[in-house]
């Protein structure tokens, strides 16, 4: 074998906890890490299939790390993740010179796999969905620098959304081991980490023996030293009055849900099998604000649904302005093969879709920069987590997930300061320092 790994890593932040679980079984073996995509003698790619976007884009890395390893035919390519479980044998057939093909829970045997491609000499594909997880090997250093981790409690999904690939590509429910939880969160703090963010397709359903999520939240809440706690992704028919609670109780649980409510129209969420209405869904919402009147919420919504109508639409666009989210991810909607919304009638046309999501967008760009202003001149506490994108002032985040850049110091890096909000924007907020917390 030979020493230097690079990792692009694409989708959500499932896809990233899981190019971390290689990437420290790589440096466990003697496997160095590389930024620099042309010094790798292993190029991995962890694609996403969720929607057409991040598809074609892997299509297109594909092609151009291809064109590299026939200048270079020691490199190894490993293409892994949720399109290869989707779209495996069109994978095949269009890159045949891909060294390993793996789906997202074939990831804990990534290494196994290598030493079939470097000692035997031959290409590896799998995609079973029924491979155990497993507990990443604490490889101190790993997140040296680091100031926020994730932790995957669980993986796949029971739910069956009728637009959803997940449950296809990521496989039915399974949860992790309390105690190997514990222990993976106990490692990162013990390495620097301040932040932990619990992961899973549904995080609401996790269950380990009696012990159900909310209880899984209070035993990771009293690790000393870590300050701050969320997760993500919640489904609205599975947030529990006791989880909601946990908002009010829990010190170091920050005040943002992202819950996904997708349609604001009961027509459309019964034929995505949401599982809830709209009603339930704002009902949801008051208790949330009632126990954490200060919490951030933020969700996902999809536009242009088979079927969609204008009346649905518009029931969409008030759902948005009686919640006044904090954020929300908005797309529109594309045929994911081999879901029953695939096989839908009544398709939206494609100009209807944008005109939607472009209006959809501005009305919530508005709510969005409304709220961020009513911060200006205010207080707020940020995890210090390093340098701004531009990389001209440090960034953190509030505990409502607010993006904050200022002008600060190394020193203060994985510290809580308090900065006043002087200038807001849709997405990021200015800040003056004005006092170290801890």
């Amino acid at each position: 074998m030979k020493n230097k790994f690079f990792i692009k890593t694409m989708g959500c932040q499932m896809n990233e906890y899981d190019s971390d679980l290689i990437g420290q079984e790589l440096v466990a073996n003697g496997w160095e890490k590389t930024d620099k995509i042309d010094n790798a003698d292993l190029v991995i790619i962890n694609t996403c299939t969720v929607r057409k976007k991040p598809e074609h884009k892997a299509y297109s890395l594909i092609g151009r790390v291809l064109s590299m390893k026939r200048k270079n035919p020691d490199m190894v390519i490993a293409v892994i993740g949720c399109l290869v479980q989707h779209k495996k044998s069109y994978i095949m057939d269009r890159f045949p010179d891909i060294d390993m093909i793996i789906g997202p829970r074939e990831v804990v045997r990534f290494l196994e796999y290598l030493k079939e491609v470097y000692t035997k000499k031959k290409k590896v594909i799998s995609t079973c969905l029924n491979t155990p997880l497993k507990s990443p090997p604490f490889v101190k250093g790993y997140f040296r620098g680091k100031v926020t981790a994730y932790v995957s409690i669980m993986q796949g999904c029971n739910n069956f959304c009728s637009y959803c690939i997940v449950p296809y590509v990521r496989g039915r429910e399974i949860s992790r081991p309390v105690n190997e939880i514990l222990q993976e969160v106990e490692f990162l703090v013990s390495e620097g980490i301040k932040e932990i963010t619990l992961l899973g397709q549904n995080v609401n359903s996790y269950k380990w023996d009696d012990l159900d999520f909310a209880s899984l939240l209070e035993k990771i809440s009293k690790i000393r030293g870590l300050l701050r706690l969320r997760f993500t992704t919640s489904h609205p028919k599975d947030l529990s009055e006791r989880l909601i609670l946990c908002f009010g109780e829990l010190e170091n649980l920050c005040p943002h849900i992202h819950l996904p409510f997708q349609a604001g129209s009961n027509k459309i969420l019964s034929l995505m099998r949401r599982n809830y209405t709209r009603e339930k869904y704002l009902e949801l919402i008051d208790k949330l604000r009632h126990i954490r009147p200060d919490i951030s919420i933020t969700s996902d919504v999809m536009v242009g649904f088979p079927g969609e109508t204008e009346d649905d639409f518009y029931d969409t666009i008030d759902l948005i302005k009686k919640v006044e989210f904090d954020n929300l991810y908005s797309f529109k909607y594309s045929d994911r093969p081999g879901t029953p919304a695939e096989k839908m009638q009544n398709k939206v046309d494609e100009k209807e879709k944008l005109a939607r999501l472009i209006q959809l967008q501005s009305i919530q760009k508005d709510i969005t920069l409304k709220k961020n202003k009513s911060l200006e001149g205010k207080e707020v506490e940020i995890l210090v987590e390093g340098l701004s994108k531009k990389g001209d002032q440090f960034t953190g985040r509030t505990p409502t997930n607010k993006i904050v850049n200022f002008d600060g110091n190394i020193n203060m890096i994985g510290k809580i300061v308090k900065v006043q909000i002087v200038q807001s924007f849709a997405n990021s907020l200015v800040g003056s320092f004005t006092k170290n917390v801890r």
